[in-house]
């Protein structure tokens, strides 16, 4: 006879919300988060990240209170895992999610991560955590598992359910409780790995695998600049063999792509090891933005346009598109380097808060101001909608168009 578990979710963001409404249709959930603003809402049924619908369920609840986790036997930490300005790994969320749950650990209960870390660090770092409060022996009284998320914020076709989840525990039978605990909501089944630490390392090369091909993508993208041959059209060519690998050039940012190479590259020098393609990758990615910025200038200039206080619209915040996810977004930066250059920059984005930034403006068609440069740095279905004459409506002058994600057949340049 199954145990009945009572399950809490210990962050309710991006992860955690989509984990605590599926567990809810099976199991006792409590959702927890330190935003008494944020629970607020959910109680609700209101998810101000625009991800997610949220219905009530008998078995679901939200809380700020941590005394409402003194009933819960599995407990699962999807709290954030950023990098700092030297961008060395910030745990920092995990420490005080791990000392949290610490507080109310009991004999035989279990603790799943599914926050992004480099190998190691449930066992090496918030195991001793977890030990030392409780006063409990590891794998004798209590257990610890990981599953890793592979959620992709405002991508219909993967959602929790719908893509093969990792999973991994402590010892072999923790290992199949927690398989059979996400077999119970991932309709695309699940992979269990042989241990925690190789789960770790598989998430954490997922994105840093998609980083390095992109910033091949990036590299070959600014060569062809310069030769002035369209990327486009060269990666449609080269596409048509069998074996070729479909990536674009663009923005590199978010909390996973962005983040996670870094994550792995402390591991791996912290061992005496320092990866040079890695980051090469890094390198490549970060210097997009600034890229663009010079493109910018260059274009308004040979356009015949004052640099200092032009006016520059940028469409597209997030990092990106059809998300209200703001983190770590690289558009941030071209904002920063073109105001750097004393242009005034506007920024529109139908998916985020006019309150999230002082460059927010609520609809480029409703204000007085044209500009001098539009650029359209993410792909939203709304902006998809925007023709030529739409721009010139916009433009002061001759039409500066930049096009990041060579999405309109008409533009000044597209990357």
């Amino acid at each position: 006879m199954e145990k009945e578990y009572k399950i809490a979710i210990i962050g309710l963001g991006y992860v955690g919300l989509p984990l605590a409404l599926a567990f809810a249709e099976h199991y006792e959930v409590v959702g927890y988060d330190i935003n008494a603003k944020r629970v607020a809402d959910l109680n609700k049924e209101i998810d101000s990240n625009l991800d997610v619908i949220v219905k009530s369920n008998s078995n679901l609840s939200f809380s700020s209170d941590e005394n409402d986790l003194l009933e819960s036997n599995i407990y699962i930490i999807t709290v954030p895992t950023p990098v700092d300005k030297k961008n060395t790994p910030d745990l920092s969320f995990l420490k005080l999610a791990s000392e949290l749950v610490a507080r109310y650990l009991k004999k035989d209960d279990i603790v799943i991560y599914e926050s992004t870390v480099y190998p190691g660090v449930t066992e090496d770092f918030c195991v001793p955590i977890l030990a030392e409060i409780s006063g409990l022996s590891y794998n004798d009284e209590f257990y610890c598992g990981y599953s890793p998320e592979r959620i992709s914020p405002g991508a219909e076709k993967y959602t929790l359910t719908n893509v093969v989840k990792i999973t991994s525990g402590s010892t072999f039978k923790t290992a199949e409780l927690v398989d059979n605990l996400y077999c119970k909501i991932i309709k695309a089944g699940t992979y269990k790995a042989p241990s925690i630490k190789v789960a770790e390392a598989a998430k954490v090369i997922e994105n840093t695998q998609r980083d390095v091909n992109i910033a091949l993508m990036n590299e070959l993208a600014m060569m062809f600049d310069k030769m002035e041959i369209n990327t486009s059209e060269v990666l449609n060519a080269a596409k048509s063999k069998w074996n070729f690998l479909d990536f674009k050039p663009g923005l590199v940012g978010g909390h996973c792509i962005g983040v996670d190479p870094y994550y792995l590259l402390h591991k791996s020098e912290e061992m005496g090891y320092k990866p040079t393609l890695l980051h090469s990758s890094r390198t490549i990615n970060n210097s997009v933005a600034a890229f663009i910025v010079n493109k910018t200038i260059k274009l308004m200039i040979e356009s015949d346009k004052v640099i200092k206080d032009a006016s520059v619209l940028v469409l597209g915040y997030t990092f990106k598109e059809n998300c209200s996810d703001t983190r770590n977004t690289k558009v941030k930066d071209i904002v920063e380097g073109l105001e750097s250059f004393l242009c005034n920059v506007s920024v529109f984005d139908p998916y985020i808060s006019l309150g999230l930034d002082t460059n927010c403006i609520s609809n480029p068609f409703d204000e007085w101001n044209k500009y001098d440069a539009i650029i359209v740095a993410v792909s939203h279905d709304e902006f998809m909608k925007y023709t030529t004459s739409d721009f010139e409506q916009l433009s002061k002058g001759k039409l500066v168009l930049l096009d990041i994600k060579g999405i309109y057949n008409e533009s000044s340049w597209k990357f």
